[in-house]
């Protein structure tokens, strides 16, 4: 029997089992911010009922819609960074020094995830790695942003107990995220590579093969991580197409200001399964957006090489395809073994 257990675990593809870690260990971590933020949660909305009646009884020329216009102004203006407490109003965020701050925000973000590819070193030919995010229970938003480099700061624990707990969440979900990251763009990396190589073997064209592959990725990434969540967001959060737009590309490039989130809005009503759809677009956009800036990798250091050819007079290095193609996951395992340090004598 236990024979049995070890063929089975052997034929059972490891990224099936970090998969099935990776998804027990974010649900756990739901259950916990729930168990410790949710009982605050309806804590705070006692508290926001009670004061809200004590200004109906306190200010009698004010009823609930005039309340609740008002409460919109301060919403709006917190919002852009501006305060109606006494005679006086700021600045707002967009001061020039914010402003600096704010665009040295934007490029070293787009540059974590840059960072993040190259770290593992992501190449159509040979294939190597890059990087995604889990399926979460609906009240789960915390393990997500705890896991991404994505946080949009509209929520975080509030308890110390929760706080403490994120800390070490986080310590541990982050180098298991980055495995699970690194074994899922290596599969990916490997059916594109294989692709290409069946391609070029059937047309004996390679660049124009090669640049095809990296269209129709491009394409149906596009299509599939911009074009139909834009369709989504339109219809269940109500934004515009350009501010649906906007929120895809910033939270894919894990910028995540906080100004649009979807599934955050009190006011709609939205089905259970909206949840895990945005978690797994999410995790599959931050894996697609992550290739297709090392194919831009890729086509610069081909253009370079062509230069080089030309006008240095040096010949270009051989790239030699697979024989015959093989089976995603004896690729990764093979570049496992291939990665492994060697054994010292």
């Amino acid at each position: 029997m236990m024979r049995l257990t070890e063929v089975c675990l052997s034929r059972c593809p490891s990224i099936l089992l970090l998969g099935l870690l990776y998804v027990t260990y974010v649900l756990i971590g739901g259950v916990v911010f729930w168990k410790l933020e949710g009982g605050l949660g309806q804590k705070d909305l006692g508290l926001l009922l009670q004061s809200k009646e004590r200004l109906l009884v306190t200010y009698t020329c004010l009823n609930q819609e005039g309340l609740e216009a008002v409460a919109q102004v301060v919403h709006d203006a917190s919002k852009v960074g501006l305060s109606l407490r006494g005679n006086y109003t700021t600045d707002g965020f967009w001061k020039f020094t914010s402003s600096a701050v704010f665009a040295a925000t934007v490029v070293t973000t787009i540059e974590d995830l840059f960072l993040m590819a190259v770290l593992y070193d992501v190449r159509i030919h040979p294939p190597l790695q890059w990087s995604p995010l889990p399926l979460l229970p609906p009240q789960g938003h915390e393990t997500l942003t705890d896991y991404s480099l994505a946080g949009y700061g509209n929520m975080s624990p509030s308890s110390t107990a929760g706080q403490i707990f994120c800390v070490f969440f986080a310590l541990f979900g982050i180098p298991l995220n980055m495995v699970v990251l690194n074994r899922v763009g290596k599969y990916m990396l490997v059916i594109e590579r294989n692709i290409s190589d069946f391609l070029e073997r059937k047309t004996r064209r390679r660049t124009c093969t090669r640049f095809f592959v990296h269209l129709v990725s491009f394409l149906s990434g596009a299509a599939l991580f911009f074009i139909m969540p834009m369709l989504v967001f339109q219809q269940y959060e109500g934004w515009t197409y350009a501010q649906a737009i906007y929120y895809c590309f910033i939270t894919l490039s894990t910028i995540g200001f906080g100004d649009f989130v979807a599934d955050s809005n009190p006011d709609k009503a939205f089905p259970e399964w909206y949840s895990v759809l945005m978690a797994s677009w999410i995790f599959f956009g931050l894996a697609w957006l992550a290739l297709l800036i090392n194919h831009s990798s890729d086509i610069l250091e081909r253009l370079n090489n062509h230069f080089k050819q030309r006008w240095g007079g040096q010949r270009p290095e051989e790239e030699s395809g697979s024989a015959e193609p093989e089976t995603p996951e004896s690729q990764v395992e093979e570049e496992d073994e291939i990665q492994k340090p060697p054994i010292p004598q």
